[in-house]
């Protein structure tokens, strides 16, 4: 991990007073919200596809993704 992407002292005790069902709410809110920008970003560089190509090429990227 880089360390701009590690997290603060601040939002790891943030987290932690989470709940699991708080926890999961961020990740599925990111999930979509990465979905979101993938295909504003698909969008732009192929002003031709349709919104089927857009939605499979989008599940496509982010079934293969890896961190």
């Amino acid at each position: 991990m880089l360390p701009d992407e590690q997290a603060s002292p601040e939002q790891i005790e943030i987290l932690r007073a989470m709940t699991g069902a708080q926890r999961l709410h961020l990740a599925e809110q990111l999930y979509w919200s990465a979905r979101r920008m993938k295909s504003t970003g698909l969008r732009a560089q192929h002003p031709d596809w349709t919104e089927q190509q857009i939605e499979a090429e989008t599940t496509r990227i982010l079934l293969h993704a890896v961190s």
